[in-house]
């Protein structure tokens, strides 16, 4: 199953989009964003799932990236 990082422009989203995702009975946890990806709030959600879930994350969500492994990431979504 992939695993993706959801980064976002306030702690309060990061929040929000967490409790969103752990309603539908996925993993996630907050964690600080990896800053190959970003610096806005410095938080992120590291959650795996079949898909990004968009739905379920809060307005200000920055972006969207996939987990490759050894600190890679590929960017799936990004926020205009």
């Amino acid at each position: 199953m992939p695993s993706y990082i959801a980064t976002f422009h306030t702690h309060l989203a990061a929040m929000r989009s967490l409790k969103n995702v752990k309603g539908r009975a996925v993993s996630a946890v907050l964690s600080p964003v990896p800053r190959s990806l970003s610096s806005s709030c410095g938080t992120c959600m590291r959650y795996e799932a079949e898909d990004t879930l968009l739905e379920l994350m809060d307005r200000d969500l920055e972006s969207i990236a996939e987990a490759l492994g050894n600190e890679k990431y590929s960017v799936v979504y990004k926020s205009e």
